[in-house]
């Protein structure tokens, strides 16, 4: 019987990197029903709403989806479409598995980090107000009466939240996925240094989750330590768990450590029903000048597709799909340019031609 999986091909080289993905994966012989959709830059053009109601059913209905890379239409008065479809849907939880493979240029020689980011909360929420409205005079005046610190009449405010709901469920997920796959240590970034009541209620709260897993090290950073400790030595690390902004900067951190976003896969779950939904995208974004050119890496989507299938319980596809792509990376003959390092003068190849070779070596 065949998965039914929502599709979403996006913008830009979305349409090109999931293309790839979906072959790859239908190459490992797993049955899929591919149920497509639309949302991004592409489908407000066409309908005039960026994420469209239909969309939103397939992923409740499916409870998984592959999406690609999508385009927030200025016109369409979102701040970002991809918060608004990570907060309607309430995917709290961001995992982002950042590991250098063999044949990938980079400073480094070993990386394997997995990034584990809160999605709905934070400084990426929307709470924002303008210099010199209303709603920001209000504010201001407002702190002056209950705090007698003054903000500048210049000032553009946005509100930083983190519920002490929002941490616990962050930290059960990365203590869960430790657990689960065999890691030994959590680290919890923050500022709680300086932020007590909002990075500080956050510490607080994964400390005492952290004694639930007596089996998995735990420890804490500052967020600047961190990005410092992380760039000269990331083999001292396992599982980072992080507030949503701070998750966003370290996730691209690591990735560049591994040879950039194109290469760097990842996942959002959560639901609001209790019964989880999970959406798997690579982490790059739409790259419009190298849309239609068969140019775009097309290795984070597949490695994404890859956690897609573990996901689904298709363990031993998502091995072979993985390994298949280790497999073309190592040897470095059939690879996208981005992938070719400065003193390889081997012709690169293109995207279609890049996944031809990983499904030869399934």
């Amino acid at each position: 019987m065949a998965i039914r999986v929502t599709i979403v091909p996006g913008d830009g080289v979305g349409p090109e990197v999931v293309g790839a993905a979906c072959r790859a994966i239908e190459a490992t012989g797993v049955r899929i029903e591919w149920d497509r959709q639309e949302m991004g830059a592409g489908a407000f053009a066409r309908t005039g709403d960026p994420l469209p109601a239909a969309t939103l059913e397939s992923i409740g209905a499916n409870r998984v989806a592959l999406k690609g890379p999508v385009e927030t239409p200025p016109a369409s008065g979102m701040r970002s479409l991809n918060l608004a479809l990570r907060r309607t849907l309430d995917l709290y939880a961001n995992i982002r598995p950042c590991r250098l493979y063999g044949g990938v240029p980079s400073l480094y020689h070993v990386v394997d980090v997995v990034v584990v980011r809160e999605n709905t909360e934070g400084m990426y929420t929307g709470i924002e107000l303008e210099m010199g409205t209303p709603g920001v005079e209000e504010l201001i005046r407002f702190v002056a009466s209950t705090t007698e610190v003054v903000v500048p009449p210049d000032s553009g405010i946005s509100v930083k939240e983190i519920t002490e709901h929002g941490s616990e469920r962050i930290a059960r997920f990365a203590f869960g996925y430790a657990r689960a796959n065999g890691r030994a240590k959590v680290t919890a970034s923050h500022k709680a240094n300086i932020m007590k009541f909002s990075d500080g209620l956050f510490l607080e709260v994964v400390r005492r989750v952290a004694q639930e897993y007596p089996e998995i090290a735990f420890e804490d950073r500052i967020i600047d330590a961190l990005c410092m400790q992380l760039v000269q030595a990331p083999e001292r690390f396992d599982v980072l768990v992080l507030p949503n902004m701070y998750g966003d900067l370290v996730a691209e951190l690591c990735a560049g450590m591994i040879g950039g976003p194109a290469v760097a896969p990842g996942a959002h779950f959560g639901g609001r029903d209790r019964r989880e939904l999970a959406v798997f995208e690579a982490t790059h974004g739409t790259a419009p000048r190298l849309a239609g050119e068969n140019r775009a890496n097309p290795v984070g989507a597949t490695l994404s597709g890859a956690m897609m299938l573990r996901h689904l319980g298709e363990t031993a596809a998502a091995d072979g799909l993985e390994a298949a792509v280790v497999e073309v990376l190592r040897e470095g003959t059939h690879v996208t340019p981005d992938l070719r390092a400065t003193d390889d003068d081997r012709p690169a190849v293109g995207t279609a031609e890049m996944t031809d070779a990983v499904i030869a070596r399934l």
